[in-house]
């Protein structure tokens, strides 16, 4: 069922969802709040948009353009009903198709800033997958995996230009490598966890294409109180700056 919601606290500023599908998640608001966002960026490509959280929180903090690419019709929908709602076409323009190819009819060196929040499991045909087409797709690598990121994202940003993702720790060492295959050097680094005695699950990762050597390693940011409540570093995020 498609329902109509307040996105977080960020005022007068909603958001579509449909109840048979992944609600938009942590990563989603971390994500935009990470990312090093120029005064001078012009435009900002969000990667497998969802139905455009990460977008929608970004035209708060920026006032380049966005464009948004969703693979699944469904989803690229609501997306589109988000952007609409909240009357932010002139700012943002979602597309809906492949990544792989839509970013054929992209220029090279186009844009400023790069955002995605990827599948974060590696697909092969004995994978543990989703009875869901959708959430097999949101989950599993099965229309874009992490080099075909950093091949897509080397080609389109600009000089020094930003890419931002959040994903999961264990493939830390992968995304490095990757980064730097693409000649996009890795700049900052955060790590979020659940509670302080817990391991981390969540990994933010910045890099810059044909940016200088130097990576900083943030401080960790703890996302839950041990009553299960979001801790108040975290609540900032859930409002507009």
């Amino acid at each position: 069922m498609k329902v109509k919601n307040y996105l977080l606290g960020y005022k007068d500023l909603y958001i579509y969802q449909d109840t048979s599908m992944f609600h938009f998640s942590l990563d989603s608001v971390l994500l935009p709040n990470f990312i090093t966002i120029s005064k001078k960026a012009k435009k900002i490509l969000d990667i497998g948009c969802g139905n455009a959280p990460i977008p929608l929180i970004l035209s708060t903090k920026t006032g380049a353009s966005i464009i948004g690419v969703e693979l699944q019709s469904e989803v690229a929908s609501l997306a589109i009903d988000s952007v609409s709602c909240n009357h932010l076409e002139d700012r943002i323009e979602i597309m809906e198709g492949d990544i792989n190819e839509v970013s054929k009819t992209f220029k090279d060196n186009s844009f400023d800033i790069i955002t995605c929040n990827p599948p974060y499991f590696k697909y092969k045909e004995d994978s543990n997958v989703n009875e869901s087409t959708y959430k097999t797709i949101a989950r599993h690598e099965v229309y874009l995996n992490l080099e075909q990121l950093m091949q897509i994202s080397s080609r389109l940003l600009t000089f020094n230009g930003v890419l931002g993702i959040v994903h999961r720790p264990e493939r830390l060492v992968e995304i490095l490598e990757l980064m730097r295959k693409y000649h996009i050097e890795p700049k900052r680094i955060q790590f979020v966890y659940p509670h302080p005695d817990e391991e981390a699950n969540i990994l933010l990762i910045e890099g810059r294409k044909l940016g200088k050597t130097g990576l900083k390693v943030l401080n960790p940011l703890y996302s839950h109180t041990k009553d299960g409540e979001y801790t108040e570093e975290v609540k900032k995020f859930f409002e507009e700056n």
